[in-house]
């Protein structure tokens, strides 16, 4: 097991409420960052950002969820 991802509800649809985004969408986004995390990537230093960043990107777009970063 890598570990664990957890989510504060009442955080996550206040934040997708301020982002002007979808619940799910931005659930969906949390859960991709924080596998991420759980990977090994971080976003310590902007080249870290920018890499892990790039890979959300990707993910999201499989999925056809608009980039969170735009």
């Amino acid at each position: 097991m890598l570990g664990d991802i957890v989510l504060a509800a009442e955080t996550v649809v206040r934040e997708a409420a301020l982002e002007d985004k979808p619940v799910d969408d931005h659930i969906i986004h949390l859960v991709i960052h924080g596998l991420l995390h759980l990977l090994g990537y971080d976003h310590e230093t902007d080249a870290e950002a920018e890499e892990m960043e790039a890979v959300e990107r990707a993910a999201l777009a499989r999925l056809a969820i608009p980039d969170p970063y735009a």
